[in-house]
């Protein structure tokens, strides 16, 4: 889906990336405002259910640091993620019977205690940034936002203007709602679950799509206007790629010595299953030396883990990851992997 569409912004789908066949992410909104040129007045559409926080920023700062007019329309809704984008705009407008919501950003981390605390603090810095900015825009005290957050704060167009979030109400009816997995939400109006559930917007169905394409090359602006000659974005996303092409290889070639080493051990001989498992952890080759010095030949290492069921369980559980890419829809193994940990590394400098 082209984000620059007859010289407007077009913000459809999920913040960060393409699931259910539409979204967006903060290089492509970059780059669509580097072509229109910083200094033209600019109309941005959202009709979106939220997406990764990240992105949601950084696009939020590209549309504030923008010279010209940032004229934001709220086509349907603008939930999470996307509705701090809209703070963007110094006129805020959202079509008759288009929502809104706040919420605390939420993920997913796997580690030590240590790892859960660190990780802790950074939501609870990034939801006090983010109550910053909507209270800079509604003239809201940031404490009474930030309490608001925390349960999830759903508007309506007439509410939105009233509070400050947005500057007017259009006539015109609101367009349907994005796809999005409205489930995930615990506050969220029953149609939209409902909506939800009946067309299949789920994260689980998504990620394939999604997986695929965070390993695609990255997709580059329609343009509407014929050039010939390579826009500097593009020339710069020549060059990220061929740097992730030679980080991927180098984590790749690290991982096989790694493995050759730890297998070719003396100690390895008889725990084949558990030196498998080892490899796969943060351990040095001479921690994982040890420690199958000391288990016995044929053990293996635990898999699987309990399957968790109820509503509340799946919501918490789609939830994960939402805000922060990719957080919680890896596998444990995934995690641990560390060929999967540099890609991931590099793929977050993007």
């Amino acid at each position: 889906m082209a984000v620059l569409v007859n010289g407007e912004l077009i913000l459809y789908g999920f913040v960060g990336d393409n699931y259910w066949d539409a979204g967006f992410t903060a290089r492509e909104v970059i780059e669509a405002l580097a072509e229109v040129g910083r200094d033209a007045d600019i109309t941005v559409r959202i009709n979106s259910g939220g997406g990764y926080t990240d992105d949601g920023v950084s696009i939020y700062n590209a549309l504030k640091a923008h010279k010209g007019k940032v004229t934001v329309i709220i086509d349907a809704v603008a939930f999470s993620s996307a509705s701090l984008i809209a703070m963007a705009g110094q006129d805020r407008i959202m079509r008759k019977g288009a929502m809104m919501m706040i919420h605390d950003p939420s993920g997913g981390v796997w580690g030590t205690a240590q790892d859960l605390e660190s990780y802790t603090k950074y939501l609870t810095k990034q939801a006090e940034s983010m109550a910053g900015i909507y209270a800079d825009v509604s003239g809201d005290d940031p404490d009474d936002i930030r309490d608001e957050m925390k349960t999830e704060l759903w508007l309506t167009a007439e509410e939105a203007v009233e509070r400050g979030f947005a500057t007017s109400v259009a006539e015109t009816k609101s367009k349907v709602v994005a796809a999005h997995d409205y489930r995930v939400y615990s506050q969220a109006p029953e149609r939209l679950v409902a909506m939800a559930t009946k067309k299949n917007w789920s994260h689980e169905e998504a990620k394939p799509r999604a997986m695929a394409s965070a390993t695609a090359p990255a997709r580059q602006p329609e343009k509407e206007t014929n050039m010939t000659e390579k826009t500097k974005a593009e020339e710069a996303s020549a060059e990220i790629e061929a740097a992730k092409k030679d980080a991927a290889k180098a984590a790749v070639a690290a991982y096989q010595t790694r493995r050759k080493n730890v297998m070719a051990l003396e100690e390895a001989k008889g725990r084949e299953a558990l030196a498998e498992k080892l490899i796969e952890t943060d351990l040095s080759e001479d921690a994982i030396k040890d420690t199958l010095s000391v288990a016995s030949k044929a053990a293996a290492p635990q898999v699987g883990k309990p399957q968790a069921s109820g509503y509340e369980q799946q919501r918490i559980s789609a939830a994960a990851g939402l805000a922060q890419p990719g957080s919680a829809e890896k596998t444990e193994a995934e995690n641990r992997t560390p060929l999967r940990a540099s890609v991931d590394r590099l793929n977050k400098r993007r």
